[in-house]
C-alpha cells in the first residue's frame, strides 16, 4: 500500500499580514452591558463567533457576548501564537461560518484576498476547490474571524468579563461576571476546553515543580535539553519549536508509537452518518467511542521532519513508557525504571471539556463522568432548558466532531434555530419582567 505523506513546507505560512478591513467596522464595546438581554454568549471564541454570526442571520440582534479576553478569538490565537503555529489542522470547508445564508466562506474569502496569498497558499486553495485536504493558513483564519465578527456586528456586542455564575430559572437566566450582570431569556455556553492537568502522583499536585511548565506558559529560552510529554499535535509544535533552536529534544510518548492523521478525530464524524453512530446508542457506548476516536494525534505534515530529526540523533523518543515521578532538576521518572533527565519539561496532556459545572448548580448540569446531560436535538441542557452548549461540552451528544469547528457548526444550526424559535413564541425579558413589578 502506498502512503501520501504532505511535505513539511505546509506548515509554514506567513503571521502578521495586513489584510484589508470591512469599511465602517465598529470598534469593541467599551461600557457595561445591558441588564437584559435576549440572548448572553459565554465564550467568543470560534464556537462563540459561530453562534452569534448564526443569530444575528436569524434576527436575533438583543445579544451580549461575555468573554474573559474581550476579543472575538482572541485568546484563541493567543494560544496558536504562544506555539508558533502557521496553519490549522481543520481545512477550508471547516469554518465558524453560517450554512444556509450564502453567507462569506472561509474558501470564499481566501479566494477575494488573493494577492496578499503565497504561491504555496494559493495552490491549498486550488487543492481546496478540487475537494481535496488543503491546510489553512492561520493568517487567513483570523482575518476571516475578524471579517465574521465585524459583518455580524459580533465586535461591538462583545464586553470583557470573567464569568462567576451562570443561575437558570423557569423564565430566565442570570449571568454573574466580575464586574456586571445580565438577566438573559436564553444562554448559550461557549467555554471550550481547558488543559488537562498532571496526575497528582507525579510530584504530589499543586503548582508544578522547578523546571516544569504546561504547554499554554512560554518555554524558557535557556537549557540545552528540553522534554516534551503529550502525543498530540501541541506535543508537535513544541517539539518543532526546540529542533529549530538546536535543542536536544526528549519526546515522551505513553503509548507504543504516536499517531498521525489529518483530523484531530476520525473524519467519519463530521459526516452525518458518522454523527448518526451516536444516536440510539446507550451512554457506555458513547463513552467507548469517545475513548477511541478522541485521541491525541498529529498532523502528517509534521511526519517527515520528526523522523528526520529522530534519525539523526537531535530527538530521542521514548514510547510506550508512561511518568510516573517528576523531580525538580529536570527529572522524569518512566515506569520501566529509566530516568530522562533534561533542563526543562513541557507538559502537553491535552485538554479537558469545559461543561459549565463550576458555573452553574449540579442539578442544571447533571454531569455524568465529565459530561453534561444535553437535549440531543437542540443541545439543551435537560436541567437547565433555557441554557444550551456549542462545542466540547456537547461531545456526547454530537460525538467527538463537537471540539472542531466543523462541529460548532452542526450544534450552532440546531442551537440558532431552537433559540431564534423560543423568542418567538416568549415574551420580551423587559416586558415580563414589567408586567411581574406591576403585579
Amino acid at each position: 500500500m502506498i502512503t501520501f505523506v504532505p511535505e513539511p513546507h505546509l506548515l509554514e505560512s506567513p503571521r502578521g499580514r495586513e489584510w484589508p478591513m470591512l469599511p465602517g467596522a465598529r470598534a469593541a464595546a467599551t461600557a457595561e452591558p445591558p441588564p437584559a438581554a435576549d440572548v448572553v454568549i459565554v465564550g467568543a471564541g470560534p464556537a462563540g463567533l459561530a453562534v452569534a454570526s448564526a443569530l444575528w442571520h436569524h434576527g436575533v440582534r438583543d445579544l451580549v457576548v461575555v468573554d474573559r479576553d474581550g476579543r472575538p478569538c482572541g485568546r484563541f490565537f493567543d494560544r496558536i501564537d504562544l506555539l508558533g503555529q502557521r496553519v490549522l489542522r481543520s481545512p477550508y470547508e471547516h469554518h465558524p461560518g453560517v450554512e444556509g445564508y450564502r453567507d462569506c466562506e472561509l474558501l470564499d474569502f481566501a479566494r477575494l484576498h488573493w494577492s496578499v496569498l503565497t504561491p504555496v497558499e494559493r495552490r491549498e486553495i486550488r487543492m481546496a476547490q478540487a475537494g481535496h485536504r488543503s491546510v489553512v493558513p492561520v493568517d487567513v483564519f483570523e482575518a476571516y474571524c475578524r471579517h465574521l465578527a465585524a459583518s455580524h456586528h459580533v465586535t461591538e456586542r462583545t464586553w470583557r468579563g470573567s464569568v462567576r455564575e451562570v443561575l437558570p430559572t423557569t423564565d430566565s437566566v442570570t449571568v454573574r461576571a466580575d464586574r456586571f450582570s445580565v438577566a438573559a431569556r436564553h444562554v448559550v455556553l461557549c467555554l471550550g476546553e481547558e488543559r488537562r492537568s498532571a496526575p497528582d502522583t507525579w510530584w504530589g499536585g499543586g503548582h508544578p515543580p522547578r523546571g516544569v511548565s504546561y504547554w499554554d506558559e512560554p518555554v524558557p529560552g535557556d537549557g540545552r535539553r528540553l522534554a516534551v510529554v503529550g502525543a498530540g499535535l501541541t506535543a508537535a509544535h513544541l517539539i518543532s519549536n526546540g529542533l529549530a533552536q538546536g535543542r536536544e529534544m526528549h519526546w515522551v510518548v505513553r503509548e507504543a508509537g504516536e499517531r498521525y492523521q489529518c483530523a484531530d478525530v476520525n473524519s467519519s464524524f463530521f459526516r452525518p452518518e458518522g454523527r448518526a453512530r451516536f444516536d440510539g446508542v446507550s451512554w457506555s457506548d458513547r463513552l467507548e467511542l469517545m475513548g477511541r476516536f478522541r485521541r491525541a494525534s498529529i498532523m502528517f505534515e509534521f511526519r517527515p521532519m520528526l523522523e528526520a530529526a529522530e534519525a539523526e540523533g537531535r530527538l530521542i523518543v521514548h514510547r510506550g513508557r508512561a511518568i510516573t515521578k517528576v523531580t525538580p532538576g529536570v527529572g522524569l521518572q518512566l515506569e520501566d525504571g529509566s530516568r530522562v533527565s533534561v533542563d526543562h519539561a513541557v507538559l502537553a496532556l491535552g485538554t479537558a471539556p469545559s461543561i459549565g459545572d463550576g458555573l452553574m448548580p449540579g442539578e442544571a448540569v447533571l454531569d455524568r463522568g465529565g459530561w453534561p446531560q444535553l437535549d440531543e436535538r437542540t443541545f439543551a441542557y435537560l436541567g437547565a432548558p433555557r441554557v444550551f452548549a456549542v462545542g466540547a461540552a456537547a461531545g456526547m451528544a454530537l460525538g467527538p466532531a463537537a471540539r472542531n469547528i466543523d462541529g460548532h457548526r452542526v450544534a450552532t444550526a440546531r442551537v440558532a434555530a431552537t433559540v431564534a424559535e423560543n423568542l418567538r413564541r416568549d415574551l420580551p425579558l423587559r416586558t415580563a419582567t414589567k408586567d411581574v413589578a406591576r403585579v
